[in-house]
């Protein structure tokens, strides 16, 4: 069964930085989204419209809430330094965390449920993805573990938090593909990025670009990944730092189109990609203007003529044509 992520929010929450996290839901296939319902008890909640601020992740975040160490099961989640780490943050954000978190980790179909002692809420956080069986059956997290629950958090951020649908890629902990069915290999074409870091021990997190070099006439709300920015900085999506191009960083994987092993500092890394449709992309030149692009006298997305007009400045330069993407 294929897994195609359907990522959403209803309204765009910006924060320092603009970083929005897409929600992962669902059980295989396209997933829908949904919203959570305003009682004591949230079942496979989704929380539209909730962005995930830096600290949540990394400052307050992975390594003090006692999971790391006690596993994805009943004694970690009833940890004393766990409803600590839940209580010190909004509900919804350390909801939202953990909606991630298990849905990263644990096997489609299972979940893991938890009653706050505090507020007495109960959450039922729904696994999917699977990517750490040792984690998600107790054990403390390994190193491999621990850098794919990060590159699968980190593959789900944007920028604007508006909907889009990305075709997750990589393997798990155990070395199992995750799957991809031909019809969704065929939809989702467009390579777009790896994903990569370690939130747990503070090392970071890391997005490059499949598409290099980058058309400057292109532009997408996967900003994090398809977006001109500076090597090595934090331009777009902080504190996810921009390597430049997946192939500069990245060894392939047998099939070609993955990533076996990141390289950024010296250390190795376990990385997942991302594709994307190519009508999720938007080019300067395709009679649209979308809201990544700004009227002027170019041909490039800060610049679109062709799209969305001078905005009142006098232009001599010719009208632009359409950016080229890669296709997987």
């Amino acid at each position: 069964m294929a897994f195609t992520v359907r990522s959403f929010s209803r309204f765009p929450l910006f924060w320092a930085g603009c970083m929005g996290l897409w929600l992962l839901a669902g059980c295989g296939g396209a997933v829908e989204d949904g919203m959570a319902a305003d009682v004591d008890t949230r079942t496979d909640a989704l929380l539209a419209g909730n962005g995930l601020v830096t600290n949540g992740l990394v400052t307050n975040g992975l390594v003090t809430n006692g999971l790391v160490t006690n596993g994805l099961v009943t004694n970690g989640l009833n940890s004393s330094s766990f409803s600590d780490w839940f209580n010190a943050n909004p509900a919804t954000l350390s909801d939202m965390v953990m909606t991630y978190l298990v849905r990263c980790a644990v096997p489609n179909g299972q979940s893991r449920t938890w009653t706050n002692p505090q507020s007495g809420v109960t959450y039922t956080w729904w696994g999917q993805l699977g990517l750490t069986p040792s984690w998600a059956s107790g054990n403390p997290a390994n190193l491999t573990e621990q850098q794919l629950i990060t590159g699968c958090l980190a593959a789900h951020v944007n920028k604007y938090g508006m909907h889009v649908v990305i075709s997750l890629r990589g393997e798990s902990a155990t070395g199992q593909n995750i799957p991809v069915s031909a019809s969704e290999a065929s939809t989702y074409d467009v390579q777009e990025g790896c994903f990569f870091g370690n939130l747990f021990n503070g090392e970071g997190v890391y997005v490059g670009s499949a598409i290099a070099p980058f058309d400057p006439a292109t532009s997408s709300v996967r900003t994090c990944a398809l977006a001109p920015q500076t090597v090595n900085s934090s331009d777009e999506c902080s504190p996810m730092v921009y390597i430049g191009s997946c192939a500069n960083h990245c060894t392939l994987s047998v099939d070609g189109k993955t990533f076996q092993t990141c390289y950024y500092n010296g250390k190795a890394y376990k990385p997942l990609a991302t594709a994307i449709r190519d009508s999720d992309v938007y080019h300067c030149g395709d009679g649209v203007c979308q809201f990544t692009e700004s009227p002027g006298c170019g041909n490039t997305t800060d610049s679109c003529r062709a799209d969305c007009g001078t905005g009142g400045q006098t232009c001599q330069s010719a009208l632009p044509k359409p950016g080229v993407l890669g296709i997987l």
